[in-house]
């Protein structure tokens, strides 16, 4: 364990040194801001508004009675939303659609020695793959996630207008009152945690890949898996503290 994490802490270490040409590093940071967040975009927003349609509905289920007013059901559906199915959720999905790939791609490099090319050009390997895709990271997934909210929120007023059970206004007072600006705060510390999380773990196990085509394969697994399991981790620490 111990060792591990010295060599994720030492290779993020390596990714972050002073770069020897910006201009590479920024294409790069660039074409890797479209793949997780343009690429990412799709089923993003599908998962948004089906998430937010099914906890209005729910909500309504658990809680429509004469002596609750039916605005509670934007303001729970809301807050829910925000403080944990856009971030965490979406995160989750993340994880296996962007830290595959980026392991995949890292590990498809470290087996076939392009990397140690890299290395013999005198280039700092770390630095221009894995630096750039943290950065799209910590910028690409906060946005998602605040797509993500806003679609979530739209998809529980697509179903109140629906199912008729709520009142669109309702819903909409519901949103509008009783709002604490600290959940909007927690939203986005999750989501820039998460986009760490996903990028340089994945990058880590794609990058100490050995073998052949199979242990890629392996390594992708295993940085979707390490990947869920800390955001959860960082879903309780950060939630623990800050609410």
């Amino acid at each position: 364990m111990f060792h591990s994490l010295g060599r994720y802490i030492l290779l993020l270490r390596l990714s972050f040194r002073k770069p020897e040409k910006f201009s590479v590093y920024w294409d790069e940071i660039m074409r890797e801001m479209v793949s997780i967040g343009i690429g990412s975009l799709g089923i993003i927003a599908i998962i948004s508004v089906f998430i937010g349609a099914v906890a209005a509905i729910q909500v309504a289920f658990q809680l429509l009675s004469p002596y609750i007013s039916k605005s509670v059901v934007g303001s729970i559906s809301r807050d829910s939303t925000i403080l944990e199915f856009s971030p965490t959720i979406s995160a989750l999905v993340l994880a296996g659609r962007v830290g595959s790939s980026i392991a995949s791609q890292i590990g498809t490099m470290r087996v076939t020695e392009q990397i140690d090319a890299l290395e013999i050009m005198g280039v700092n390997a770390p630095g221009y793959l894995i630096a750039p895709k943290i950065i799209a990271g910590l910028t690409m997934i906060p946005l998602l996630t605040i797509t993500s909210v806003i679609l979530g929120l739209s998809g529980g007023y697509i179903a109140c207008a629906a199912s008729r059970d709520i009142a669109t206004s309702d819903y909409i007072l519901g949103l509008q009152n009783g709002f604490n600006p600290v959940i909007v705060t927690v939203c986005a510390v999750k989501s820039i945690a998460f986009g760490f999380i996903i990028t340089s773990v994945c990058s880590y196990f794609g990058f100490y890949t050995s073998g052949g085509s199979l242990e890629v394969g392996q390594s992708a697994t295993k940085g979707v898996v390490f990947s869920c399991i800390w955001i959860l981790f960082a879903d309780l620490v950060i939630s623990s503290l800050l609410l």
